[in-house]
């Protein structure tokens, strides 16, 4: 019974982790049963005969968890099928015309000469990222089909019904896979590199906290537990075989959802290994954590502020990073995103200055030697940091993620905000004047050339290129210059500045 219990607890942990798996278990099950009417349905028995069962074999190893995987054992089965099996009859054929003496010969060389180039074969990287299963396929089908015609005189009959029966399992699995709670691996490759950059950017935001606060007094079990999140980093260190896996397994799936064909996939490979690099080093800093040698809190204080900014900054830009790979879209955040690697940067150089001040040069050697290489490591962090800013750059406009970046203006009669587009307009002295105005009445600016009677906006703000001034276009007729951030779309009326010595009339 404590064994049953066991086998149940375990069962609810794996199913509780990832429900998906519960329902792929249903779907196999449900393939299975299908396919298994041709061996117990007598009609289709008498057409399929023992050669039913290769549809069983089918199911059982083609039905992977994803779609990208089914799809693509499914695709290498059914054309090693066919090829091998078109190629061991016309082996069959041919040595079949060097008489009954010669024929075991000429099969043994043709299956030694098949089998040993088809092996060699598998060794290739691209080939074994992608077809192994199918030159395994190839190897086995042949050789059945080949030496199976020795003793059997209807071998077309025989290929026949094996391809036949190894199709209708192929493609039991696919459809079964794609329409009913399909997995897809194009799905699972973002969220898994966003929870890796959650991850490191949790140990980041929490390194000052734990490097220069850290205490083992209070609850044990809480200590434990705070110790154990830092240390989650490591399942990054071992996520290449996964990330690599489901990439290939998506390069077979069909266009869904934002995932097009062509997908850049390759892209995705490069950021992970870029967020590798940064947990090698995150390791290497944790070991001066959790070290019996610990620098004392008075010499570590003299460059905490720097410190924690650098791991602060770096783990909200890869936190920005994570929720741009989630949401598979370019937003204001990318900004925020970009703004963090600055400040992370900005730190560093506030870091180098405080060290050539000489601040420490009343630290003990060992104590230096450790302080500095905790600063070498947070500044290679920040730096990869950079580098897997710009990578999922590169990532975000090779994939074509949407941009809901808005404009907005405030109104001086109500506080609500008002979203503005921008319309260009090439002025008499050749300026070139941008009207930031509601969508809503774009098209009463169009029609009445910026004619000051529109009820529903109280103000349209303009960019002139030539001096990077603003103006504002009030209700009266008249243009006031004001400063503010045309970039940001938005304006504030604590900035704007009377001018009446510099009224615009706009005709």
């Amino acid at each position: 019974m404590e064994k049953v219990g066991e086998i149940w607890r375990e069962g609810r942990r794996v199913g509780k982790e990832d429900p998906r798996r519960i329902v792929h278990a249903f779907k196999v099950g449900l393939a299975l049963a299908f396919v298994s009417s041709f061996y117990y349905y007598q009609p289709l028995y008498d057409n399929f005969g023992v050669n039913a069962m290769w549809a069983v074999m089918t199911v059982v190893v083609v039905f992977e968890f994803s779609v990208g995987a089914t799809l693509g054992k499914g695709i290498n089965r059914a054309v090693a099928t066919l090829v091998a099996g078109g190629l061991g009859v016309g082996a069959h054929h041919l040595a079949s015309l060097s008489g009954p003496t010669i024929e075991p010969i000429l099969l043994a060389i043709f299956v030694f000469v098949q089998a040993a180039l088809s092996t060699f074969v598998r060794f290739f990287p691209r080939v074994k990222a992608r077809y192994d299963y199918g030159i395994l396929i190839f190897i086995l089908t042949f050789s059945l089909i080949s030496v199976s015609g020795f003793r059997e005189d209807e071998i077309l009959d025989l290929a026949h019904k094996r391809l036949s029966t190894v199709i209708i399992g192929g493609v039991s699995c696919v459809l079964i896979s794609i329409f009913i709670c399909p997995v897809w691996a194009g799905q699972d490759l973002p969220s898994l590199l966003a929870s890796n950059f959650d991850t490191l950017s949790h140990f980041l935001q929490e390194f000052g906290e734990e490097y220069f606060e850290a205490t083992d007094d209070g609850d044990v079990k809480e200590v434990e537990k705070r110790r154990r999140n830092l240390q989650r980093y490591k399942i990054v260190l071992n996520s290449k075989s996964n990330e690599e896996a489901l990439a290939n397994f998506a390069k077979w799936e069909p266009r869904h959802g934002q995932f097009r064909f062509r997908h850049p996939w390759k892209q995705y490979l490069a950021v992970a290994a870029l967020l590798r690099q940064c947990a090698y080093r995150i390791d290497a800093l944790n070991s001066y954590i959790n070290s019996d040698f610990q620098i004392p809190t008075d010499v570590k204080k003299k460059l905490e502020e720097p410190l924690r900014r650098m791991s602060s900054e770096s783990g909200k830009s890869m936190k920005e990073a994570s929720i741009s790979l989630k949401k598979m879209r370019k937003s204001s955040s990318y900004d925020i995103h970009v703004d963090h690697v600055l400040n992370s940067q900005s730190a560093c150089k506030d870091l180098t200055t405080l060290l050539k001040s000489g601040i420490l040069n009343d630290v003990e050697p060992l104590h230096m030697i450790a302080l500095t290489t905790t600063v070498s490591l947070l500044i290679d962090i920040v730096n990869l940091t950079e580098k897997v800013s710009e990578s999922v750059h590169e990532l975000a406009s090779a994939a074509r993620f949407k941009n809901k970046k808005k404009s907005t203006v405030s109104s001086e009669k109500s506080d609500s905000v008002s979203t503005v587009r921008a319309m260009p307009i090439k002025s008499q002295d050749d300026h070139v004047v941008t009207i930031l105005c509601d969508d809503d009445m774009s098209h009463t600016v169009d029609q009445s050339r910026g004619e000051s009677s529109v009820d529903s906006c109280h103000h349209v703000a303009i960019e002139i290129d030539d001096d990077d001034s603003v103006h504002e276009k009030h209700e009266d007729g008249e243009i006031h210059e004001h400063t503010s951030c045309v970039s940001c779309g938005q304006t504030n009326a604590s900035d704007v500045l009377d001018s009446d010595n510099k009224r615009t009339s706009y005709k």
